[in-house]
């Protein structure tokens, strides 16, 4: 399928036949990504989409554990104050 660059305002677009949007399953907000001489359109996530999910196959895979032993996180958050903290 081909179509046209066109100006829209002071800018340029393009128009994407309804079917193709349907096929895909674009609406709303869409993430635009240049590869090479490539645009690349897909579905726009909703900030923190699907971290739930990762979450729990982290847990599941073990790939949750500290990386900060917590006797170091204990004697770092005693001695650090915040800036004009009174002691």
């Amino acid at each position: 399928m081909k179509t046209e660059i066109i100006p829209i305002g002071n800018s340029k677009g393009i128009r994407i036949p309804k079917v193709v949007l349907e096929q895909c399953g674009l609406s709303g907000t869409v993430k635009l990504e240049v590869k090479g001489d490539r645009l690349i359109i897909s579905k726009g996530r909703k900030p923190r989409e699907g971290w739930a999910e990762d979450a729990k196959r982290c847990h599941a895979n073990g790939d949750d554990k500290l990386l900060w032993p917590e006797d170091m996180q204990d004697s770092f958050d005693d001695e650090w104050q915040w800036p004009g903290q009174k002691g």
